[in-house]
């Protein structure tokens, strides 16, 4: 039986500690149970603080831990995983209060890729990459954090549209609540794809997501402090609609086309004519949300004349189709 660590400290999301330990827990024993079998029980899990204290959550539940995280070997358990929480509380003010267990993270660096040994659950991904993990790798985080988790770890592949990635022998989800993807999906490699399927039926469990992206705010590629491209983004509010090219863009933001794309994605994480179809899209997720207009005239709108050209593009951001969208999001 396998052992899952889950690591508990001060202003962590509580639901994101017992929500994985449930899923875990209870892998292999609710579906036998719901189908009168034997319960095969396919992990333990524990929570280990520092020192083995309890850890105070964020919303002010205490839980009372199972051991110390410092009492984990590292490699003398290839098949155990450690699981670092969301961060609930203010994310800069738990990493500094958090440096001896950033600290042992950071042994992990060095463990083989051949199976999933460390994940971390929405802004936890932050821990991780303060100690080093994610240098290079693919990962994700929340969306609404992914601008400031730029600008702190820039040598960090960020995917903040994936909901859940995995580069060698760690994963990451993104959202608070995707915990519930990240512990099926782990489920998935540990036990198997049967296991994971009757757990995620038991628990009534939408396993299908693989995108943030409905949920993300193009807002979030704004938090940066370069005047030039702020300048142009507030332009292209106003000019989205509108065929537009580089050189154009270059001439509004005063910069030569090599600074531009240079300076844009440094800024925003991505090219301009990237930015600008997610700003399209973004447009028409607000028309979906607060209108009836036809999906016709939204894709005309935004700038697009062929409708199943925009469907597929709208499709490749979000996860759905504009119907499937206002069918979910509509007020």
């Amino acid at each position: 039986m396998r052992t899952v660590a889950v690591i508990g400290f001060d202003g962590a999301l509580a639901s994101a500690i017992t929500g994985i330990i449930d899923l875990f827990r209870l892998a292999g024993v609710t579906w036998a149970r719901i189908n009168n079998e034997t319960p095969s029980p396919q992990f333990a899990t524990r929570l280990l603080t520092r020192d083995g204290v309890p850890c105070r959550c964020i919303n002010g539940l205490t839980i009372q831990a199972d051991g110390a995280w410092n009492e984990l070997a590292t490699g003398a358990e290839p098949d155990d995983l450690v699981v670092i929480p969301t961060i609930g509380g203010p994310i800069e003010a738990v990493l500094a209060s958090n440096g001896e267990l950033i600290e042992w993270l950071g042994r992990f660096r060095a463990v083989g890729s051949g199976q999933v040994r460390v994940a971390s659950n929405c802004t936890g991904a932050f821990m991780l990459a303060e100690a080093g993990l994610l240098e290079g790798r693919v990962a994700t985080t929340h969306w609404g954090f992914s601008q400031q988790f730029r600008q702190r770890f820039p040598q960090v592949d960020l995917q903040p549209d994936r909901l859940v990635t995995v580069d060698g022998h760690i994963a990451c989800a993104g959202g608070g609540m995707a915990w519930w993807d990240l512990g099926v999906h782990l489920v998935e490699r540990y036990a198997g794809a049967q296991v994971a399927r009757e757990l995620a039926k038991a628990f009534v469990l939408d396993v299908g997501r693989t995108s943030q992206a409905p949920y993300s705010a193009l807002q979030a590629r704004r938090y940066h402090s370069d005047a030039a491209i702020l300048k142009l983004q507030d332009w292209l509010d106003a000019h989205f609609d509108i065929p537009l090219n580089l050189e154009v863009l270059a001439t509004v933001a005063g910069l030569t086309e090599r600074s531009l794309i240079r300076r844009f994605k440094a800024a925003t994480g991505d090219t301009p004519n990237a930015y600008l179809q997610v700003l399209r899209i973004e447009i028409a997720r607000q028309q979906l949300e607060g209108s009836r207009l036809p999906i016709d005239e939204i894709t005309r709108r935004v700038g697009y004349e062929d409708v199943s050209s925009f469907t597929r593009l709208f499709r490749r951001h979000t996860g759905l189709s504009p119907g499937a969208y206002r069918a979910r999001f509509g007020r």
